[in-house]
């Protein structure tokens, strides 16, 4: 690839990490918010690498023939055809290597969007950690009671003391439509351990609501489902919905956080 093209990616990419680092939050869509300040420093580096290939392809000079005698411009030996090899770079830019610059591209004018239904609805629901019996705290008494994904989940399937039945809770996240017939629609968290690539989806199934469109962020208060038995792993982890507001998405989706309450 000329020297030149590698150094005009090398700063594009560059500046687009910058850009998404800095200037907005787009890259929680693919790291996780510890990340950023490694994102900031690689594109600071990028960009020292391509202004430094471009000033070494600017001080590199040709060489052509001398007009002396029969010599051609071809000197023998080592150093001549060192010198041959570096004035004849005949070689050109293969067609796939300019694809590369469609993601450098993209990270300066175009954020590819978060992870969403299309994702959650092709991946299964995380196993949440086994919880100790001595491990559930007493249930606040706060109605509806705000509650993350992951504990509504193992207290419904774990909690022997089943101090989760009849309660009226409240959890966020976004809509993934069903997909086996079997009526409702998930609300759904995307999970990330370090970036996208890693992630994982929890749900929670809403019955008795009409479901909004998909990937839209709502806010469910509801009780739990009856189906299964309560504090064991045959409870479904559902919610027959009283409400269902439309929420803004927050800046971090990739997040099992409790629901913000006026």
């Amino acid at each position: 690839m000329k020297r030149w093209v590698k150094a005009g990616l090398l700063g594009l990419g560059g500046l687009g990490l910058l850009r998404t680092a800095l200037l907005t939050d787009e890259y929680l869509r693919y790291v996780k918010e510890g990340m950023r300040p490694l994102l900031i420093a690689s594109g600071v580096l990028l960009v020292v690498l391509g202004v430094a290939e471009a000033w070494s392809a600017s001080r590199r000079r040709p060489h052509g023939a001398s007009g002396h005698g029969h010599d051609d411009g071809h000197r023998h030996g080592p150093e001549g055809d060192r010198g041959a090899e570096e004035g004849h770079d005949h070689s050109g830019v293969p067609r796939v290597a300019w694809l590369l610059v469609l993601p450098a591209l993209s990270l300066l004018f175009y954020a590819p969007p978060a992870l969403g239904s299309y994702t959650a609805s092709r991946e299964p629901a995380k196993t949440v950690a086994v919880q100790d019996e001595d491990g559930f705290d007493p249930l606040p008494a706060t109605s509806p009671l705000p509650i993350t994904m992951t504990d509504f989940t193992q207290r419904v399937q774990q909690d022997r003391k089943r101090a989760i039945g009849g309660r009226a809770v409240l959890m966020s996240g976004f809509v993934t439509p069903v997909s086996d017939g079997g009526g409702g629609w998930y609300l759904t968290r995307i999970l990330v351990s370090c970036c996208a690539a890693d992630a994982t989806t929890l749900k929670v199934r809403v019955y008795g609501s009409a479901a909004p469109k998909a990937d839209t962020w709502v806010s469910v208060t509801g009780t739990w489902h009856a189906s299964g038995a309560l504090g064991t792993s045959s409870a479904a982890v559902a919610v027959d919905a009283r409400s269902v507001t439309k929420i803004g998405k927050p800046s971090n989706s990739y997040m099992d956080a409790l629901p913000l309450t006026s």
